[in-house]
């Protein structure tokens, strides 16, 4: 995730937890608060249950690559601390864990859903064909 994308100070930390409002997971609790920017900006905090600092900094990566793929469907303009609670994120599948962010997310209000991307067969299907292929296929 990109510095800009993050949240760095003890400060920025303490003022979302101060002013945001929460929403409750099993796996993680999310605080969020609006900021006066045009990006949204992340914090990840993982408490000594989850275990040793190994399995602490390998849950906080998990979360964070989450994070990180889906922040463009995140409404921008609000600062994220995300708490992880469950020593159980260390084990889940990826993609359950993904799913869970963005339940916590859907329930803050703050996702939206994006036009899909057309890929490269569907931009091909599109394409005006030339006289010559219409001939042909018509043939």
């Amino acid at each position: 995730m990109k510095r800009a994308h993050r949240l760095r100070r003890p400060a920025q930390f303490q003022r979302v937890r101060r002013t945001g409002r929460v929403v409750q997971h099993p796996l993680m609790r999310l605080t969020l608060a609006p900021n006066r920017r045009r990006q949204t900006r992340c914090g990840i905090v993982a408490s000594k249950q989850l275990g040793k600092a190994v399995q602490r900094n390998r849950a906080r990566r998990r979360v964070r690559e989450a994070l990180r793929l889906d922040l463009a469907q995140v409404q921008p303009g609000y600062d994220l601390v995300v708490v992880l609670r469950s020593p159980i994120l260390l084990s889940i599948p990826f993609a359950e864990l993904r799913a869970a962010l963005r339940q916590v997310l859907c329930e803050a209000g703050i996702w939206r859903e994006l036009p899909p991307v057309p890929t490269l067969q569907a931009t091909a299907a599109m394409r005006p064909q030339a006289p010559s292929e219409r001939n042909e296929l018509s043939t």
